[in-house]
């Protein structure tokens, strides 16, 4: 896996090009859409080299083995970020491992799921460019990796499939007046002084429609609602279907050294009817003094966890409250970044910070103790989707706007959250309604006809 080499070819959409390989066990696609500098370079991956599961009964360091399976070896210059190596599925329980925290296990859910992939597809949406990639011990194993995944595409003109109209019946969801409930009783706990905030969500459930599947979700998400950390990832018997606008964590090369990054999302509105009033709702999102006091307990939080695995002193916070609008909700974003201590990489970073502070709440333990309280086991959602690369650098999302598929013998039964941060002035109603915006583009994706009115 020491030797990379990279083949051009004429550009596809990335969604559409998954559609070859989305049934195969292990198919990966991280979708970068909406555009900007964090939305210039998508993947796809398939037919790994190794992979790594870790279920709940197991005992063995969930990092250690992630740490283990990551490669080494030639970065070509001027290259995509990720050039190959390990991606995969950390789900929220694995927090319990990184935070000591005895959580109860999502039944069908393993903690850690992840692969060694030989050859990726790297999308340069700025540049219209399509590179395959591949690595081995010699250029000729290298080549034929990247040129075997490649040719799995199909021919050039090859189409996505249609999928059926609607992709899901009525989704049920838990009941609004228990998560009012469950507000009240946080929000008293904060009153208290047992924490200062905590992210709790709210739960639909339902099915696929006959015939339909995970990845016709996907590309739907893809053509309706693009956002910068969207994935698809195929397990065994599993699938996750995630149209994320929020980074994790993340690491790049720098002549300081591994640079670690993470930009928490807290603070939101919907979008608006019209124009003036999508501006309105932008600007009181970004005076809203209980919006930024949220954000800014969650960079404190953020700031704390770099600070354990980064040198002392460089840990900063470049950008705070910046605003990011997406397909239904504009969301309030700071950056915090640190230099990592030598010796120290993703594995090492990720058992660190892992659950993200921005669905748990502050102190996070704490927090995360209330949550185990108030939910069931969360499994995806809140987890993450990752990729770790053979020179060190590492990015992951948060799995919010996420759907987690269990395949039956019945067809695709499925489940997501969405969740809001409540503080000592939350109120039931407007943090219920919360949640509702943050859920509407997942719940018109799968029950509205495909190509309906917005």
């Amino acid at each position: 896996m020491r030797r990379v080499v990279q083949i051009e070819a004429p550009w596809r959409e990335p969604a559409t090009a998954l559609g070859a390989l989305a049934q195969e066990a292990w198919s990966l696609c991280l979708l970068s859409g909406g555009g900007g500098a964090r939305g210039r370079w998508s993947y796809l991956a398939a037919r790994p080299l190794r992979t790594l599961i870790i279920p709940p009964a197991d005992e063995a360091d969930p990092f250690a083995a992630l740490a283990g399976l990551i490669p080494d070896g030639e970065m070509l210059a001027g290259g995509p970020p990720f050039q190959g190596g390990v991606a995969g599925l950390a789900t929220y329980e694995l927090g319990g491992r990184g935070q000591a925290l005895d959580l109860e296990p999502h039944p069908d859910w393993p903690l850690l799921a992840c692969a060694l992939y030989p050859a990726i597809l790297a999308f340069d949406h700025q540049d219209r460019r399509l590179l395959a990639l591949g690595r081995g011990e010699d250029p000729t194993e290298a080549r034929a990796r990247a040129q075997g995944l490649l040719d799995a595409l199909g021919p050039d003109g090859a189409k996505a499939r249609a999928g059926p109209q609607v992709l899901a019946g009525p989704m049920t969801a838990s009941s609004g007046a228990a998560y009012e409930a469950a507000v009240a009783e946080v929000v008293a706990r904060i009153a208290a002084g047992e924490i200062f905030q905590a992210n709790v969500a709210r739960r639909w459930t339902g099915s696929l429609a006959p015939g339909a599947s995970p990845y016709d979700l996907f590309a739907r998400l893809a053509r309706d609602s693009a956002a910068p950390f969207a994935a698809y990832l195929r397990l065994p018997g599993l699938a996750v279907v995630s149209n994320s606008p929020e980074r994790f964590v993340a690491l790049r090369r720098t002549p300081d050294g591994l640079m670690a990054e993470t930009r928490p999302i807290k603070g939101t509105r919907p979008r608006g009817c019209d124009g003036a009033q999508d501006q309105a709702l932008a600007a009181e999102l970004l005076a809203s003094p209980k919006d930024r006091a949220e954000n800014l307990m969650i960079v404190d939080l953020m700031r704390n966890d770099l600070a354990r695995v980064c040198q002392p002193g460089s840990v900063r916070a470049p950008e705070l409250f910046a605003i990011e609008s997406f397909a239904n909700v504009h969301h309030l974003v700071s950056t915090i970044t640190g230099v990592m201590q030598a010796g120290l990489g993703a594995a090492d970073l990720l058992a660190a910070a892992f659950p993200p502070g921005s669905i748990t709440g502050a102190p996070k333990i704490q927090a995360m103790k209330v949550i185990a309280g108030l939910e069931p086991p969360r499994g995806p959602y809140c987890g993450s989707i990752f990729w770790a690369g053979a020179d060190g650098a590492f990015d992951s999302s948060v799995l919010i706007r996420t759907a987690a598929c269990v395949e039956t013998p019945e067809g695709w039964r499925l489940e997501a959250g969405a969740g809001a941060g409540l503080v000592a002035d939350s109120t039931p109603a407007a943090e219920r309604l919360e949640t509702e915006a943050k859920i509407s583009a997942l719940l018109r994706a799968l029950t509205e006809p495909s190509g309906a009115a917005r």
